[in-house]
């Protein structure tokens, strides 16, 4: 049977590379035990392959069309639960229940999810990794064992890139505060149908409590923010606007920063170790 056709208002682009799925699958480490988080899993290709080794799998998909047809191909699927809906819209307990009371199912009760596992649409990556993660002032108090997402190669380069690279930025300081990185695995273009503009990336996020955190978070996320306003300048003269720039110098050295330093130089201890300073 043909795929239905995808939706472009919806960011939808089916990966149909079994190779690929099948390791999304396995770098999750999708288990017995496991509470799984799906968001938007269109035609079920992913699903497919959690459902026989979850606990327990909820997806969240906006298209009615789809989860029409996938409430027909897992009706018999006790542990799957299919939530109808825009995922940054909802109170995802309290639709559970009450979806699960509306059909009938057994045990509606809410059990805390401990994964993700997903092909997101990629226009809403940051409002996600944010309901997710959280902020660095707002951490989520419930946080994920794992996060593994098929994002832009952009964005995942971003997450996972390194201080001193071309590619870290704000982005990266703010999701490596909150969580290790790594990339699982490059996704070229022709691997979804239709294929996207770009070539894509599987990430995987383990959050985590940092040992020494920044002892005033809000204040570490406004310079992060006010730091890579421009990413050209050297942090001192971005930062004008907070200190004045011969004291900002002045922490510079006593942290033994070059005063010359751009933003991207800055690993997360840095800013860290900035952010108490000042």
């Amino acid at each position: 049977m043909a795929a239905p056709r995808a939706k472009k208002r919806f960011g939808q682009h089916w990966l149909n590379d079994e190779q690929i799925l099948n390791h999304i699958v396995a770098s999750a480490n999708v288990s017995k035990g496991d509470r799984i988080l799906e968001i938007g899993p269109g035609t079920g290709l992913l699903t497919r392959r959690m459902v026989p080794y979850a606990k327990r799998v909820v997806a969240v998909e906006i298209d009615r069309k789809l989860c029409q047809k996938l409430r027909n191909e897992f009706q018999a699927t006790d542990h799957f639960y299919l939530i109808e809906g825009d995922y940054l819209d909802l109170n995802l307990p309290e639709q559970f229940v009450a979806q699960c009371t509306n059909e009938n199912k057994n045990e509606p009760e809410w059990l805390p999810l401990n994964k993700v596992v997903a092909n997101i649409p990629y226009y809403i990556t940051g409002p996600i990794l944010e309901n997710m993660l959280g902020r660095i002032s707002q951490p989520n108090p419930q946080p994920f064992e794992s996060i593994t997402l098929l994002v832009q190669k952009e964005v995942g380069d971003r997450i996972c890139a390194k201080p001193g690279t071309k590619a870290f930025g704000a982005l990266s300081v703010r999701v490596q505060y909150l969580a290790d990185c790594e990339i699982v695995c490059p996704v070229p273009a022709k691997a979804f149908s239709p294929a996207p503009k770009v070539d894509s990336a599987v990430v995987k996020l383990m959050p985590r409590a940092l040992e020494a955190p920044a002892t005033n978070p809000k204040r570490m996320e406004t310079l992060v923010k006010v730091g890579f306003a421009t990413k050209r300048k050297m942090l001192r003269n971005n930062l004008k606007s907070l200190m004045e720039r011969d004291h900002l110098t002045t922490i510079l050295e006593e942290l033994k920063i070059n005063p010359q330093a751009r933003p991207e130089d800055l690993g997360v201890d840095q800013w860290i170790a900035l952010s108490n300073r000042i």
